[in-house]
């Protein structure tokens, strides 16, 4: 039998919290960004803008057919519910549903990837660890991993820092803005990894709108782009480090697949 959800609004709230720093800098979602700010703002009572986040949701062409998949495979009836929204987010037992058979079909006819001309093979995609999550998409399935390996450009892994959903903890709080830790990526020419936790300064506030209270200092919040979309509990900030080792074992195991083909061709023998 189907779960119904237990609070759409609140799903729908979450997911703005989230949607709106990218969308905010035109960079994926429908044109609409400001509504995504004010519905899901702290303190907003009105329901106003319910019916116009579920409509801009919808225009997001990554981030709502992944919600669909999840809340199929664990036959949720609303994409919105709020359980769905934090595995895409940040990841909970929902994704453990999604079948690596079911993600690989998602990814081919859904997503359109085995159609794509450029993008990585399917199969290469999927492997026992990957789950159809935003880190899952933002590594796996963007460009950004493989313009970072044939470019000296900072731009690629700049982009990844910043798209990935990642933690941090706060150190200080500064009118709108917070100072936080987190571990930004690092890259080494041939691998992808975490480095040691240095500070960012983020916002948490724009004109009156808040995406999360004021965090208190010690706090661990997901952070999102320029923004700090919700404070986390210890066991989503493991989820969201459990979910990033996955995808960067992923990414340096490729990277390693394609060094061992490039030496094999370069000394003639056939690639592996």
């Amino acid at each position: 039998m189907s779960l119904e959800p237990p609070g759409a609004n609140r799903g729908e709230r979450a997911f703005a919290r989230f949607a709106y720093p990218p969308s905010a800098l035109g960079l994926c979602g429908p044109e609409g960004f400001e509504t995504l700010l004010e519905t899901s703002s702290i303190g907003s009572e009105s329901d106003a803008g319910s019916g116009s986040v579920r409509e801009l949701a919808r225009g997001f062409e990554a981030a709502w057919p992944y919600l669909e998949l999840i809340a199929a495979a664990n036959e949720i009836v609303d994409p919105l519910d709020e359980r769905v929204v934090e595995a895409y987010w940040v990841g909970n037992s929902l994704l453990d549903s999604v079948t690596e058979a079911a993600l690989g079909d998602f990814l081919g006819r859904r997503l359109g990837l085995a159609f794509t001309p450029g993008a990585r093979p399917v199969g290469e995609l999927v492997h026992p660890r990957a789950s159809p999550n935003h880190n899952f998409h933002v590594f796996s399935v963007y460009p950004w991993v493989a313009l970072l390996r044939s470019s000296r450009s900072p731009e690629p892994l700049r982009i990844l820092e910043k798209c990935r959903i990642r933690w941090g903890q706060v150190a200080e709080v500064a009118g709108d803005q917070l100072r936080v830790l987190s571990q930004g990526l690092c890259w080494t020419g041939s691998s992808l990894h975490l480095g040691p936790p240095r500070s960012e300064t983020v916002a948490w506030r724009k004109k009156g709108y808040a995406l999360e209270s004021v965090p208190t200092r010690g706090a661990w919040v997901a952070l999102h782009w320029d923004w700090v979309c919700d404070v986390l509990e210890r066991d989503q900030v493991g989820e969201l480090r459990e979910h990033t080792a996955f995808e960067l074992a992923a990414v340096n195991d490729t990277t390693s697949r394609q060094s061992r083909r490039a030496a094999n061709v370069a000394q003639g023998a056939p690639a592996p």
